[in-house]
């Protein structure tokens, strides 16, 4: 039998939505002892006044396997590492923690603050009161767009909807749902670049955000408000 303590072991932390301050104690302490730390570009910015003491290994989606195969074969060399991913892992950091499993042995995960938990702080509902859907799967999303329709027309529950980044956007969802039969009154609100110093919301209705043609931030997050009982 194989012991925990035997093998590769990395470390993969959420570093909540982008003020750094929503770092978790323990995230903070990972990333200040380990050797490499990993990560896309504008994650690792969050980190940086952190990792002094480590080598930086930032990726973009054309290179993250040739960037994870180097970090990680430098901790089959006997280095710590930690990979860091936006927000609550959780929530959408699917892909990322299964390139890293498929390359380990062992997998510690440190729990971050997601924009989900911040987003509903800023409208004040709660989290029994809220459907979740995330379209950052590479596959499944027209599942995801049916369930949407269906929670909408449902009207029982808030939901909070994570757009596919660059792809399908607010805009776009907007115009969709309207096709499948959703009242364009609807309410809806879509907060953009979360506890960063640029944060922004706009609010109205689903027909008032189809019209929309200015681009939304890549870190914008949806709320369909539940219709309010006459």
């Amino acid at each position: 039998m194989t012991a925990a303590t035997d093998g590769t072991r990395v470390t993969i932390i959420g570093v909540g939505p982008g003020d750094n301050g929503f770092l978790t104690l323990k995230g903070k302490q990972a990333i200040e002892e380990a050797d490499l730390v990993a990560g896309f570009q504008t994650v690792l910015n969050v980190v940086i006044p952190f990792a002094k003491n480590a080598e930086l290994c930032p990726m973009a989606y054309r290179d993250q396997e040739e960037v994870l195969d180097y970090a990680v074969g430098q901790v089959k060399e006997g280095k710590s590492l930690v990979v860091c991913a936006w927000g609550d892992l959780n929530v959408s950091a699917k892909e990322l923690l299964d390139r890293v499993r498929r390359r380990v042995d062992h997998v510690d995960l440190v729990p971050g603050i997601s924009s989900v938990q911040i987003a509903m702080s800023r409208s004040g509902i709660s989290l029994e009161d809220v459907v979740f859907i995330t379209l950052h799967r590479r596959d499944g999303k027209e599942s995801a767009l049916e369930e949407l329709v269906y929670y909408l027309k449902d009207g029982r529950r808030n939901i909070i909807l994570l757009p596919s980044p660059y792809d399908l956007m607010p805009a776009g969802i907007a115009a969709g749902v309207i096709e499948d039969g959703v009242p364009g009154d609807h309410q809806m609100t879509v907060y953009q670049r979360l506890t960063h110093d640029d944060e922004q919301s706009w609010s109205g209705s689903v027909s008032e955000c189809a019209a929309i043609t200015t681009d939304f931030s890549d870190l914008s997050i949806m709320i369909f408000h539940r219709p309010i009982s006459e």
